[in-house]
């Protein structure tokens, strides 16, 4: 007569088992290692499961799998279950059954495109429920994806009403339903199925949508939503973490899809959150601030945090002001990097020159010196130095040159006027075409009046030794003269 070996199995704290070894061990890898070659049916065997997937319930459709010799009716309602399960008791391709469960479960799954919605949601409410296990994610993201795909517009509401029964529409199953469903927008029908989301799902599900391509208004609503209708149900740490989740989500999507309204109706919740994060809080400011031009009056009345000083915020206002007008200069700044973004190097220094950086302020200072499509600061500042230096050298030469065609010609003249050609040449090179060709006209009215001068000294002195001459060579006694200083 074979032996039964009884094993008495603690689920959870919830219920006790008691099973066959022999029948579980045949399918399970997990209680195989753990009984080894026991023989002895007389002596009582005990197993506590602290964390079983799905307690009881699960624990329990795991063992009729086994008492069916491997099969099971499989359903969306318990895929979840035995899927967990299956794995958690090590069920899979490993061991010595040939119908393992995981096999099965995972084979089911690939129809999971077929499901319904509400099947869909069904499943999703199960894999936030159970703890943790090693292929938790994998079925959690199958869901969300699938979930995801009919948000999109192109596919149909699964409560559109129909008489077509294919597996890609579905019928409602009441006319009230139908009517109900109707009032929805075709683009927001799934914002109040969507509410059972955790933080981690939320997560996914925005970032999903992002991925595929869903339109970045129709997120941002969904976000403002979701936050408004879960306040009332979770606790204050959640609705910080849900929030702080949201104010990062938002950062993600395209400004012009962000409403100055939904926009708002966050900042007002957050403002009543006393340990939301100092971060996230500013990060939402600086968002709000940017739209501050599409606020109206009633928007900016938020309930001060110290009513006892002041009815409605006015620091809150005086931050999103500085943040709007900060923005501002921001943008400014980028568009007109945009329409020099082609110019030249050469050119690009030649326009930053005009800036009066006495005049900017530190913040406006350091984003001209991060911006890449502008010459670096550095440069900048040398630039400005050499033509402060090039017009003082321009100035003092000419003073120079008048001084001293004026008195007296150097030996040196050449010299001189070769090192203001090369001046001139480098003043010319760095924008200075205007002020060169005004000095040249006027250098060549002062050359001309040098070379009439030059002419008469010229004369003078061919005269004065002709007289000379005449003096020396001529009749009579010859005198000595005296002798000239040299």
């Amino acid at each position: 007569m074979e032996v039964c070996y009884i094993l008495e199995v603690d689920v959870n704290g919830e219920e006790i088992f008691i099973v066959d070894k022999k029948t579980l061990s045949s399918f399970s890898d997990r209680l195989s290692k753990l009984f080894g070659d026991l023989t002895d049916g007389s002596r009582k065997l005990k197993v506590i499961f602290d964390n079983f997937p799905g307690g009881a319930y699960g624990f329990e459709l795991m063992a009729r799998f086994c008492y069916n010799n491997g099969t099971i009716e499989i359903t969306p309602s318990n895929i979840v279950l035995l899927n967990h399960a299956a794995h958690y008791m090590e069920m899979g391709s490993n061991s010595s059954a040939k119908l393992n469960l995981v096999d099965q479960t995972e084979k089911f799954l690939e129809g999971i495109n077929y499901w319904t919605w509400s099947e869909l949601l069904q499943a999703l409410k199960l894999c936030q429920d159970l703890l943790p296990t090693i292929n938790s994610s994998f079925l959690l993201d199958k869901v969300l994806d699938c979930l995801v795909r009919l948000t999109l517009p192109t596919m149909a509401s699964p409560f559109t009403c129909s008489s077509d029964n294919s597996s890609f529409q579905f019928s409602c199953d009441t006319s009230s339903t139908c009517s109900m469903r109707n009032n929805w927008s075709q683009t927001t029908w799934w914002f109040e199925d969507l509410l059972v989301l955790n933080v981690n799902s939320f997560d996914k599900v925005i970032r999903m949508m992002m991925s595929q391509k869903l339109d970045h208004a129709t997120i941002f609503k969904f976000i403002v939503f979701h936050l408004k209708s879960i306040y009332f149900s979770v606790t204050a740490s959640e609705k910080c973490k849900i929030t702080e989740l949201a104010i990062n989500l938002l950062s993600l999507l395209d400004r012009s899809s962000l409403s100055c309204r939904g926009l708002f109706d966050i900042l007002l919740a957050v403002s009543r959150l006393k340990n939301i994060s100092k971060f996230y809080a500013l990060k939402l400011e600086h968002l709000v601030g940017s739209m501050l031009d599409q606020a109206t009056l009633d928007h900016l009345l938020v309930p001060s945090p110290h009513r006892n000083h002041h009815v409605y915020d006015v620091n809150l206002v005086l931050r999103l002001s500085k943040a709007f007008f900060l923005e501002g200069s921001t943008m400014s700044q980028n568009q007109l990097r945009k329409v020099h973004v082609q110019l030249c190097e050469e050119i690009k220094m030649r326009l930053c020159s005009f800036v009066n950086h006495d005049k900017l302020s530190a913040e406006a200072s350091k984003h001209l010196a991060q911006n890449s499509n502008f010459p670096p600061r550095s440069t900048l500042k040398s630039f400005i130095t050499q033509k402060s230096k090039l017009n003082s050298l321009i100035h003092n030469h000419l003073s120079h040159f008048k001084v001293s065609s004026q008195s007296k010609f150097h030996s040196n003249a050449m010299e001189e006027q070769e090192g203001f050609d090369q001046i001139l040449i480098y003043a010319r090179k760095h924008g200075h075409s205007k002020e060169i060709d005004n000095l040249e006209t006027r250098l060549q009215g002062m050359q001309k009046k040098v070379t009439e001068l030059e002419k008469v000294c010229t004369m003078t002195h061919s005269e004065m030794s002709s007289v000379t001459k005449s003096r020396l060579h001529g009749p009579g006694k010859a005198r000595s003269l005296p002798k000239l200083c040299s």
